[in-house]
């Protein structure tokens, strides 16, 4: 390529990203053989290097190996103890592989631009890690599908071309439910997550397949967004209805806690008049009186594992699949003290068998 003044200077890896629009990782990824690309993008990356004379030299080689490893996080989750457990297991597990964290944060009211994206992914990105809920925006896949950027999401339903890292969301919900209307709640409430997200959906379908074991229950159901703010507005709702609920199950712990704090303005002991569980096992549930009974969602491993296959994926040579598809970790039900019979246990329904 020449400069002004007659002298040429040698194209560069940015020069044949900008021929092809793709970003220089893709460019890398193409000269390495490695997976995640389609035919016809490595054939019009390596027309653009002969067209332009590109020597890739060592420096433009190495941008896949583990030591170069730039992992672009972007994250728009209000939940500050969800997100303190996500990025230490993030940083963690990037500290053991010498790589990079690169942090987006996103607006929570509007989409990123198109702008913010591509200069995101031009800083030469190895791979991207979505937190909740940015996997299950579709648009955003595709953004990152259409560049050919090994991906990784966190709590989303899997995805073409993805890495999906999660817990069964509907059979931890489902063993919760179960667990209440077997100590005896048969007024029971649930509050849902934000109807963006897979989880919420999951977890409502497991609390609907517990109900659906037992007679006589009468469920009662109320829209929430994982906030505490709507799990305050959603708490007088339930505690509204005559008769009250007697148990209430969030679907975060977020909502949990705005459940006790409501209950407790009410003058409602919890767990003697109201038992109340929540979602997640984050610092929420013992930060308060009484702690919380809820699901344990290992969010810090699930951060460090998702680092890690997206590590896996962008190594992987292009005749292999790699990592892709869905990726199920471990959870667990902590017992805690909100958490009691009611009080008329004493004659309790049968279950439904059969």
């Amino acid at each position: 390529m020449d400069k002004p003044g007659g002298r040429v200077r040698r194209a560069t890896i940015k020069d044949v990203a900008a021929h092809v629009g793709v970003s220089p990782m893709t460019v890398s990824r193409a000269i390495n053989g490695r997976a995640g690309m389609r035919p016809d993008t490595r054939a019009a990356i390596m027309a653009a290097i002969e067209a332009l004379a590109y020597k890739p030299n060592a420096a433009a080689r190495s941008l896949v190996t583990s030591a170069e490893l730039r992992i672009g996080l972007i994250y728009a989750n209000p939940r500050a103890a969800f997100m303190s457990e996500f990025l230490m297991g993030a940083f963690e597990e990037a500290a053991s592989r010498g790589a990079r964290l690169i942090i987006l944060p996103a607006p929570r009211d509007r989409a990123l631009s198109p702008k913010a994206l591509k200069d995101f992914i031009a800083s030469g990105l190895s791979g991207v890690l979505l937190t909740p809920p940015l996997g299950d925006s579709p648009g955003l896949l595709r953004f990152f599908a259409d560049a050919h950027l090994p991906t990784a999401t966190i709590g989303a339903y899997p995805a073409e071309s993805t890495i999906s890292v999660r817990i069964n969301d509907r059979q931890a919900a489902y063993e919760m439910s179960h667990h209440l209307l077997s100590l005896g709640h048969r007024r029971i409430g649930f509050i849902i997550g934000n109807p963006d997200q897979a989880a919420s959906a999951e977890r409502m379908a497991g609390f609907f397949a517990a109900v659906r074991e037992f007679d006589n229950v009468e469920a009662s159901v109320v829209q929430g967004d994982f906030s505490f703010a709507s799990g305050l507005a959603a708490a007088e709702q339930l505690l509204d209805r005559d008769p009250p609920p007697t148990a209430i199950f969030a679907s975060n712990d977020d909502m949990a806690a705005a459940v006790v704090s409501v209950a407790h303005r009410r003058h409602l002991d919890v767990p003697q008049q109201l038992t109340v569980a929540g979602f997640d096992d984050t610092m929420t549930a013992v930060t308060l009186w009484p702690p919380l009974t809820t699901v344990h969602q290992p969010v810090r491993q699930l951060a460090a594992e998702a680092l890690r296959l997206l590590a896996e994926q962008v190594s992987t040579p292009a005749d292999q699949a790699g990592p892709l598809g869905d990726h199920l970790l471990d959870h667990t039900i902590v017992h805690r003290q909100s958490v009691a019979p009611p009080d008329y246990a004493g004659s309790l329904p049968k279950v439904v068998t059969g």
